[in-house]
């Protein structure tokens, strides 16, 4: 079944603007983020770039409670997210799919699929672990909701397959598909084309595209493929040693000289100059 063909069967979704204010994250002496501040706003792609070590992993860290914020504020709409946990984050709308993916290689996809959907749960994974008798009507329906954002993600007809035997190109789906069972409105994408040839970013860009515009979310994407995010972001943010250096549209990020720096190493007074990254 294609995504057409599903999507009226997915909820219609309150989207609120998810908004990075000031956000300082650090360890010891060491600022990963240094005050960052940038506004995904709903329905939008919004990417995330800069060089290595920029800060980029860091910021997703922070958004999704796995690090702790120093100062600033991390906000979906009216919600407050800081300070609060991960599976708290992705209980108030916040789903997120891995560079390394990081599948259960032996189970099934639509058992990878349903770890998203735990954190849904009236009893949460150990309950469900458990087979307590009141669970079954509910893991049933939860299955069904699984099996409908597999078809949307054009992967419905491997369920029962191992996840670790698909191509790779298919377990990056389920990763995204396990992400979008939480039901969020802000899904993040990290490094989505991480490992694809050509022809499976292309698919990938109209799989990104297929899911903002199917299920009306918000999708912050970190990526260092520059021809797909100029290619799909409506806005980008530019990170460099944990800094905020510019923030626009795509064809005028990638026009700042402050980007042409970070990302060609070259100083402001000797364009031809190179300076060392770490």
């Amino acid at each position: 079944m294609s995504a057409a063909e599903t999507v009226d069967n997915l909820p219609e979704r309150n989207v609120q603007p998810l908004e990075i204010d000031g956000v300082t994250v650090g360890f010891g002496g060491i600022t990963a983020l240094d005050e960052v501040s940038f506004t995904v706003q709903p329905r939008t792609i919004h990417a995330l770039i800069g060089p290595n070590g920029a800060g980029k992993s860091s910021c997703f860290n922070a958004i999704t409670g796995v690090y702790p914020v120093r100062s600033g504020r991390v906000r979906l709409g009216d919600t407050e997210l800081t300070g609060k946990s991960a599976h708290q984050v992705a209980r108030l709308g916040i789903g997120r799919a891995f560079q390394n993916i990081a599948l259960v290689g032996e189970s099934s996809v639509l058992d990878n699929v349903m770890l998203g959907r735990y954190s849904l749960t009236r009893g949460g994974f150990l309950s469900y672990g458990l087979r307590a008798p009141w669970t079954m009507r509910a893991e049933r329906r939860h299955q069904d909701r699984a099996a409908e954002i597999c078809d949307f993600l054009g992967i419905g007809s491997r369920l029962h397959q191992r996840a670790g035997s698909l191509p790779y190109g298919d377990q990056k789906r389920v990763d995204i598909a396990r992400a979008l069972a939480v039901e969020p409105t802000v899904l993040l994408l990290d490094e989505p084309a991480a490992g694809m040839n050509s022809a499976e970013t292309a698919e990938l860009a109209e799989l990104i595209q297929q899911i903002r515009h199917g299920l009306g979310i918000s999708i912050l994407l970190v990526e260092h493929d520059m021809g797909l995010v100029m290619g799909l972001a409506d806005r980008v943010t530019v990170l460099d040693f944990g800094k905020h250096i510019a923030d626009g549209p795509p064809e005028q990020v990638q026009r700042d000289p402050e980007v042409v720096r970070a990302y060609l190493g070259t100083t402001a007074d000797n364009p031809g100059e190179k300076e060392g990254r770490p």
